[in-house]
């Protein structure tokens, strides 16, 4: 370990602006901030690695870090990596998906002292977490993971991780980016007037809850029939939901407003409620978090990190039971009553400043890196 901080790897075999890549990104930035050496390597040529250079980190060059690659490219990434662990004295090599958590392992070399830079693993689903027999040695050379939600945290030890090795780390969410923006600009873009407004943030993909979320509101005009909802996103279910919209008689209602960067706190800012019916790809459920601190309530089922992020009651509406019905009643819970409705944001917004900061993240995760590396 240098003198002034800790020397860390952090790999992640992921290509898209999506799931893991705001959390590492903020969190490598977070740990460079502190006067750490931190390296980055992605699966280049897409939007992660342009997300990742716009915020400044420094990559790793020359890797390929697909999760299907040929024999070659896997031999060339391993040899690269296990002569930049050696040349930059890594003392950390922090792996995020199952590729690049095998890679990591054959990619430490000796270091002139005979240690091994430490292996450490974020899971960010919990269906990476393998209980099968091939994964039991790379968990046993793993001296550290990380759990981004309980559910995580309670199948790591299930398949065998020492509890002392597992770790929950909250979400995080860009508090500054996401707080005081105003949302009539999104309004006027949609016509939206001053009726009420549901948005949601996901993918258009399998099982990420929009059936349930469409079946809802539909249920939901019938107490509050001026209500809006708003789809932000994109993948290849769109053209499906859309149909659904159609046969529903929805089109009227249900506005697909794209994918949204830079925009997004504008379009957060511009809704009464929020609402998450899955967990993604990534289970912090960033969304959620955005929301929150956008000052704007949620309603969730209880999936991924939800439970343990939105405060049921005080922040937002957690689903019980997961049924158009409950969906319907809780949207109308919130949006009927536009002061408990700010209220809850507000308080959400608080518990995002304090339980669910960036910094936060990054403190936690410093604090396992020092023992590890103190060991």
């Amino acid at each position: 370990m240098s003198e002034h901080g800790l020397r860390v790897l952090h790999l992640a075999s992921n290509r898209w602006w999506t799931g893991s890549a705001d959390p590492i990104i903020q969190l490598v930035g977070g740990l460079r901030a502190r006067g750490h050496h931190v390296l980055l390597g992605v699966t280049p040529g897409d939007r992660f690695e342009a997300k990742a250079r716009e915020a400044g980190l420094p990559l790793v060059e020359g890797l390929n870090l697909r999760a299907r690659p040929a024999p070659l490219p896997l031999a060339r990434d391993a040899r690269r990596l296990r002569a930049l662990v050696a040349a930059e004295a890594i003392d950390i090599v922090h792996a995020h998906h199952s590729h690049d958590h095998w890679l990591a392992l054959a990619a430490r070399p000796r270091r002139l002292d005979g240690q091994r830079a430490r292996l450490v693993r974020t899971f960010h689903n919990a269906r990476s977490v393998k209980a099968s027999l091939s994964a039991r040695p790379l968990y046993r050379r793993t001296a550290a993971v990380f759990a981004v939600s309980r559910q995580i945290e309670g199948r790591c030890r299930a398949v065998g991780i020492p509890a002392e090795r597992v770790t929950w780390i909250p979400g995080a969410a860009d508090l500054s980016r996401f707080g005081g923006v105003d949302g009539r600009a999104i309004r006027e873009e949609f016509e939206l007037g001053g009726v009420p407004v549901v948005v949601s943030v996901a993918r258009f993909a399998a099982n990420r809850g929009h059936e349930l979320l469409l079946d809802g509101f539909e249920r939901l005009l019938a107490r509050l029939p001026e209500a809006r909802l708003l789809l932000v996103g994109k993948g290849e279910r769109r053209s499906r939901l859309e149909q659904l919209v159609a046969d529903k008689s929805l089109g009227h209602r249900v506005v697909f407003t794209g994918y949204r960067d830079h925009d997004l706190p504008q379009v957060l800012a511009a809704a009464d409620c929020f609402a998450l019916m899955a967990a993604g790809s990534d289970e912090s459920c960033r969304a959620a978090l955005e929301a929150m601190a956008a000052g704007r309530p949620v309603v969730a089922r209880h999936v991924g990190a939800l439970p343990e992020t939105v405060a049921d009651g005080e922040t937002g509406l957690l689903l019980a039971d997961a049924s158009p019905d409950a969906l319907a009643a809780a949207l109308a819970t919130i949006l009927a009553d536009p002061g408990r409705a700010r209220a809850m944001g507000l308080a959400g917004q608080r518990r995002a400043t304090t339980e669910f900061s960036p910094d936060r993240s990054v403190t936690i995760v410093e604090a396992v890196y020092r023992r590890l590396v103190g060991s």
